[in-house]
């Protein structure tokens, strides 16, 4: 009887605890939507902003976060993918593997800030590239870069053994192993890592603050070495550095929107990809 009292309780904390997260978020989001959600329209889209940001659109912060996220999935999504299947299928498993793990988990913890002062340092001072969409991108794919890679590898150990042995069996060379019979059961697991690391790079803005971000600049880029405003920059800046932050709240609300648009939009990708590969490969 103890013992089933003490299930219950764990249970119905356990649920108390997930209903309260799932509250607070659909508040937060539902305060969002219903504030921002006056402030959207083609002008406010596709507009220039005037007045430092205060006024007008925000096409070139749209414009400036699709370029970096997307910039920053091209390099860290194949790179974190091929860390992983190397760790997992090719590489010797002892202390020197067990320490690069450990290193790759710790990164994942490191602020982003952290992450802000190594691209800066490497990518706009060290090689040259100043405050610019490629230096901020490098910066926001080594950001994520250990998320994807710890993911993936899970989704790879995650395949049975018997499937590579079958492979090889049948005289199949391990790279065709891999990529036949490994690779479409684990692209599921791989890219749930990659939509955490896209929600993560979509919204940060310290990396983006040292590496490319620019307070205000109503134009579009023409290269990947032009500076370029972003949304999670813009939105810090209408909250805290404008001398009138209760004019520009509906600013404010309406660039938030946009932002969580633009992250569901990316996140929906992935989703769709996931269950394209999960219904086509089951086991």
């Amino acid at each position: 009887m103890n013992k089933n009292i003490s299930e219950n309780i764990i249970y119905w904390l356990i649920r108390i605890a997930a209903y309260l997260i799932v509250f607070v978020v659909g508040y937060i989001v539902f305060d969002i939507v219903i504030k921002g959600l006056p402030k959207l329209n083609m002008d406010f889209i596709m507009g220039f902003p005037r007045r430092s940001g205060s006024e007008g659109g925000i096409l070139p912060a749209i414009v400036g976060t699709i370029y970096l996220v997307s910039g920053a999935i091209l390099v860290a999504l194949p790179l974190g993918m091929f860390s992983a299947i190397y760790l997992t299928e090719y590489a010797r498993q002892g202390r020197f593997t067990r320490m690069i793990r450990l290193a790759i988990v710790t990164l994942a913890g490191v602020p982003s800030i952290v992450f802000g002062l190594f691209g800066m340092g490497l990518f706009v001072i060290f090689f040259g590239f100043g405050a610019s969409i490629i230096a901020g991108s490098f910066t926001l794919s080594f950001m994520i870069l250990p998320t994807i890679i710890v993911s993936s590898e899970e989704a790879l150990q995650a395949v049975p053994q018997s499937l590579r042995e079958g492979s090889l069996a049948l005289g199949a060379t391990q790279w065709q192993t891999i990529y036949k019979n490994v690779l479409p059961y684990a692209l599921p697991g791989m890219f749930t890592g990659s939509i955490l690391g896209i929600g993560r790079a979509a919204g940060e803005t310290a990396p983006i603050l040292l590496t490319v971000a620019a307070f205000y600049l109503p134009r579009l880029p023409s290269s990947i070495f032009d500076q370029v405003m972003a949304l999670p920059y813009h939105l810090y800046v209408l909250a805290t550095q404008h001398p009138e932050a209760d004019k520009v709240l509906p600013m404010q609300y309406g660039t938030a929107l946009v932002l969580l648009l633009i992250v569901l939009i990316f996140n929906l990708t992935a989703i769709f990809l996931r269950s394209y590969f999960r219904k086509k490969y089951k086991w």
